[in-house]
């Protein structure tokens, strides 16, 4: 049986650091969760060091951001780090053969919001005829889904571009309500013979980057906080660390349950089995 916990308080003291994710966990896309304010405090004042780490497909400036709008003041957390910043260094740097690689005409499928991954580098964004690869973002429209995206996928694969996936994420929960991310399109580009790299989370080279960035020389020394089993605890695990999982984020319907209700054990016990995962606790929301 996976331990439900009240609160990371339960376990801090085996930990120096948290890497915690931020959809699920901190907020749920529109409002941050009651508490978490409180709870970052208290992870402070004991002494602990934080990173968010979110496969978001944007900018690590725009979380800061996005934080402050949801009451998250800056100096409740020590750094951010999102997969859209991990593609953005390796547009930048190029060190990656595959990127290397890749020539300078993007076509970028996603919103506007996102384009500040490419923006300001040496890259030109162009029609998909013309493109040299994918940068994937997600879709433009909350309300649309993998298959708004066949034609445009169709015409990709048969011009055998490579997709750069900025977000692996399959789906997030946005106020009780599933969205599809550039991780379900770039599945379907997978599935279809199409070539995809991503970036973030589950691949243990983020953590790496989050290590680094987090100033704990042991990641034995490290949990990592999420509610996604197939990504955060799956990457944190990959990556050497501890992971706790929130109940109450995209799993809460597999648990038949809503945020801030515990999980029966046994369902919880099961759905951690099915997905081959390991998590040291649970914890129904981000609490201390």
């Amino acid at each position: 049986m996976i331990p439900l916990i009240h609160g990371l308080s339960a376990v801090a003291g085996r930990y120096d650091g948290f890497v915690l994710d931020l959809w699920g966990v901190i907020h749920d896309g529109v409002e941050a969760y009651p508490g978490v304010a409180e709870t970052l405090a208290a992870l402070r004042l004991a002494g602990k060091r934080t990173i968010m780490l979110s496969n978001a497909p944007r900018r690590s400036a725009a979380l800061i951001e996005q934080l402050n709008r949801l009451g998250i003041q800056r100096d409740l957390y020590d750094e951010v780090m999102s997969s859209g910043e991990a593609v953005h260094l390796e547009l930048a740097n190029r060190a990656d053969p595959v990127f290397a690689g890749l020539g300078d005409a993007l076509y970028h499928l996603g919103p506007e919001r996102d384009r500040n991954i490419f923006e300001g580098l040496p890259y030109r964004s162009v029609d998909l005829e013309q493109a040299d690869f994918i940068l994937n973002t997600g879709p433009v429209d909350l309300t649309e889904s993998v298959a708004d995206y066949q034609e445009l996928l169709d015409r990709a694969v048969a011009r055998r571009l490579t997709m750069i996936c900025a977000n692996p994420d399959h789906v997030v929960i946005r106020q009780g309500k599933r969205i599809t991310c550039a991780g379900a399109i770039a599945a379907r580009y997978t599935d279809m013979g199409g070539m995809v790299i991503e970036r973030g989370k589950p691949d243990p080279a983020i953590y790496d980057l989050a290590l680094s960035r987090l100033g704990v020389s042991d990641r034995r020394r490290v949990c990592a906080v999420g509610d996604a089993l197939h990504t955060d605890i799956r990457g944190a695990r990959a990556g050497g660390f501890d992971a706790v999982l929130v109940t109450g984020g995209i799993h809460a319907e597999e648990l038949g349950t809503v945020w801030g209700e515990a999980p029966d054990p046994l369902k919880l016990a099961e759905l951690v089995r099915h997905h081959g995962e390991t998590p040291v606790a649970a914890m129904v929301k981000f609490a201390w």
